[in-house]
């Protein structure tokens, strides 16, 4: 059996298509230029001519050196009734110059008659007339044929004959994608293996959507069935609930399937790669992503902490450093002791399960997490918390009070302002900031009294702030958690704030963000 599988990544075309997704062209060659370091062997640039973003972007990726992956540009086949060499579109897709072109055509009868209304003989014309004609321009064709599995379903004499136009035309793979993203698994690996007998195993690719949550399992279906090709997005960007993600399909196929392929050797990197483009697409990154999400080798039960603490198999289904991610412990009022000892390892202490400090700490804990605090997202406070215990925390500042005062001005205009008054070495600073927000304007205050002995902290930002009601039936009284996220550059830390008081709560979580800044030097 041949073990390799090329990669086709089509995040810049079909994962662009997914709402919020947006890439400027400096992303689109940044992200180009990241595939083809990570192995890729075929990137999907998108729609030459379709937009000034797209036009610019393949006009600038002419400049491209790439070292591996081939750039693809993506269109239809001809119009019915007009001859390949006549056809605009397909002229476009020629002039953007690139080694591969993919060509997506109808393959369901209902879209022949009822989308496109051309006949069916008329169709297959347009297949292999376009496919010929950039072929002999020297252009190597894949061949996306659209709604397949819908296709064959309905006829499936019809839907093989469209792959016959598509391979006499001179294409190199034939791409069958589950364009509704609605075939299930038993169906998906039969009909493939059907295309597989028929047309050779070399010759096959998939393309799969997510709409039943099937994505993933139908790519690595279609694999098992002999397709050699796979595409999919990053982070499973794409349409509607989105495509295949690619950073699922790859740690399964190369840890789990024996397949190969070019950018195996570079997996170590896959966690990255895949908060880069989260970063790019200006998204949050899912936490529960499978392989690359900060909760895929995350531990809380005690129990289960303490197995994977003996043996990490026992609780990880893969070495978590494969995939360039790492394990993780959540401390709650569920920990035990060895959960502990654990996570305060992670944070850079040692401490034995039966030392006096590890009573006190769990006991913390456990008063802390009973009056709301949570920190599963927000290590930088419990980091903080274990030092205080240990007596190994620092006191860089001593707070003697705050106020905000929030006023709407006779124009309208709602300022914020707040008061900190504190002591840095027995000096005391006394200073006040507006903002829209009685958030922004404490933030302010706070850092305008500590720069100037702790200029660190210019660089760090606010990145996100989250309110939780802990218990709304006590209305406007309810206790109120904040959790805080903040960093400089590509470091980031949360930190957790508890109090009847929202202003107060938001107070702790600020105060722990400078103080663990400060602690790292």
């Amino acid at each position: 059996m041949n073990t390799a599988v090329k990669i086709y990544d089509t995040t810049l075309r079909d994962g662009t298509q997914g709402e919020g997704i947006s890439f400027s062209v400096t992303d689109k060659l940044l992200i180009t230029e990241k595939l083809d370091l990570f192995g890729v062997d075929y990137i999907e640039g998108g729609f030459p001519g379709s937009n000034p973003r797209d036009i610019t972007f393949f006009n600038e990726a002419k400049k491209l050196r790439l070292k591996h992956a081939r750039l693809a540009a993506f269109g239809s086949t001809r119009r019915a009734g007009v001859k390949a060499s006549e056809d605009a579109q397909l002229a476009t897709l020629l002039a953007a110059e690139t080694p591969v072109l993919t060509l997506v055509g109808k393959t369901w009868t209902l879209h022949v008659t009822e989308i496109i209304r051309t006949t069916l003989e008329e169709n297959l014309a347009m297949i292999e007339d376009s496919i010929r004609h950039v072929t002999g321009q020297g252009r190597e064709v894949v061949y996306d044929a659209e709604h397949f599995f819908d296709g064959f379903k309905a006829d499936p004499d019809y839907a093989l004959r469209t792959l016959a136009a598509a391979i006499k035309g001179g294409a190199s793979n034939l791409t069958l994608c589950d364009t509704n993203g609605g075939t299930l698994v038993d169906d998906f690996k039969r009909i493939v293996s059907r295309v597989v007998g028929e047309f050779g195993a070399d010759k096959v690719g998939v393309h799969c959507h997510n709409d039943s949550g099937l994505g993933v399992a139908l790519t690595l279906a279609g694999v098992e069935a002999g397709a050699c090709l796979v595409q999919g997005t990053a982070n499973g960007y794409g349409e509607r609930t989105g495509n295949a993600n690619l950073f699922t399909v790859l740690p399964s196929l190369f840890l789990k399937m024996g397949r190969t392929a070019r950018c195996a050797h570079n997996l170590g990197q896959l966690r990255e790669l895949s908060l880069t483009f989260d970063e790019l697409a200006n998204l949050k990154p899912d936490t529960k992503t499978p392989y690359v999400g900060a909760s895929a080798f995350a531990h809380k039960g005690g129990l289960h902490a303490n197995a994977a603490q003996k043996v990490k198999s026992s609780y990880e289904h893969i070495d978590p450093s494969l995939v360039g991610n790492r394990t993780r412990v959540l401390v709650s009022d569920m920990a035990g002791r060895s959960s502990i000892a654990m996570k305060a390892k992670e944070l850079g202490f040692e401490l034995d399960e039966k030392a006096p400090e590890m009573k006190t700490l769990i006991e913390q804990l456990k008063d802390l997490e009973f009056r709301g605090y949570e920190f599963e997202a927000a290590d930088a406070s419990l980091q903080l918390l274990i030092a205080r215990t240990m007596g190994r925390a620092q006191t860089f500042f001593e707070v003697d009070g705050y106020r905000v005062i929030v006023e709407r001005d006779a124009a309208g205009q709602l300022v914020a302002q707040a008061t900190v008054k504190l002591r840095i070495n027995g000096e005391t600073r006394h200073t006040v900031a507006d903002c829209s927000g009685p958030i922004g304007a404490l933030d302010k205050a706070l850092r305008l009294a500590l720069e100037p002995a702790y200029p660190q902290l210019r660089d760090v930002t606010l990145r996100d702030y989250k309110v939780r009601i802990l218990d709304g039936r006590n209305g406007a009284n309810a206790r109120t958690r904040v959790l805080i996220e903040s960093g400089v550059e590509h470091r980031v830390w949360g930190t957790v704030g508890v109090s009847d008081n929202i202003i107060d709560a938001s107070w702790g979580a600020l105060v722990d963000a400078v103080n663990y800044k400060l602690a790292l030097g």
